[in-house]
């Protein structure tokens, strides 16, 4: 079975896959102080829960964006699982995308996992939108290589500088307005309208721009937890797919294995 690990800013999620197989997945917290061993015995624990044995793990594979959590993560899989893991952006490891930006260097690892995984399963010129951490667009063409894309600050970011940098707003959920007006006649509806139908409009007109400027028909892939909640709102996005960076990490680990 393949461990495959996405360490993102915010959350790391852990996926076992038999085969081409999803078997589980697990998150925890990326900004903890929890050392390999922590990490390791709750990992164990919650794979047990489910009918995983850590010694059926014979390969791991992971993405980070947090080089910070890069030693434990490497140390929680040589010592609980007994296998070396490979990152994205490891010498040698073969993508099977060319990166067609100034410098390859820079882009997020699960950045380009989602557009190898979009490519495999819906084909043709394709925009990624991962709503995460940061809200990220990613061109991929139609031979599958990445062709940079656009970083927009994340809506819980957002929402929570709004809150942090005034004294009177509120910290508000995310979520759906609803049939409410757009105009919003309190504050906490007017924040709910303005966030909410705001990202909507960062959403369409970003996706209206970057169709233009590549001059072709795209698909619209939506990941990330809150790829439903804005799905719902508009027609661009296409499809959603909530495992796309982890699908992204086994087709890079079957291409080397």
């Amino acid at each position: 079975m393949l461990l495959a690990v996405d360490c993102g800013n915010t959350n790391i999620v852990f996926a076992v896959f038999d085969g081409e197989t999803l078997r589980a997945q697990w998150r925890a917290a990326t900004k903890t102080d929890k050392t390999a061993d922590e990490f390791g015995i709750w990992l164990t624990q919650v794979m047990q829960h489910d009918g995983v044995a850590a010694a059926d793990v014979t390969a791991a594979i992971i993405a980070s964006v947090v080089p910070a959590r890069n030693f434990d993560l490497a140390k929680l899989c040589e010592k609980y699982f007994k296998v070396k893991p490979r990152f994205i952006g490891d010498a040698g490891l073969a993508l099977g995308a060319e990166i067609k930006i100034d410098n390859p260097r820079e882009v997020g690892a699960d950045r380009v996992i989602n557009v190898i995984a979009a490519h495999a399963a819906y084909k043709g010129p394709s925009i990624v939108i991962d709503f995460g951490t940061a809200t990220t667009f990613d061109v991929v063409d139609g031979d599958g290589a990445y062709c940079g894309g656009v970083i927009a600050p994340g809506i819980n970011l957002s929402m929570e500088a709004l809150h942090m940098a005034t004294a009177l707003l509120p910290r508000i959920p995310v979520r759906h307005p609803g049939d409410a007006p757009v105009v919003g006649k309190s504050t906490v509806a007017a924040m709910t309208s303005g966030v909410f139908w705001g990202y909507i409009g960062l959403i369409e007109g970003l996706v209206a721009r970057i169709k233009a400027e590549r001059g072709e028909a795209m698909k619209v892939v939506a990941t990330g937890g809150l790829a439903p909640l804005f799905a719902e709102a508009t027609k661009v996005i296409d499809f959603i797919d909530s495992d796309l960076t982890l699908r992204g990490l086994l087709a890079v680990h079957q291409r080397n294995a």
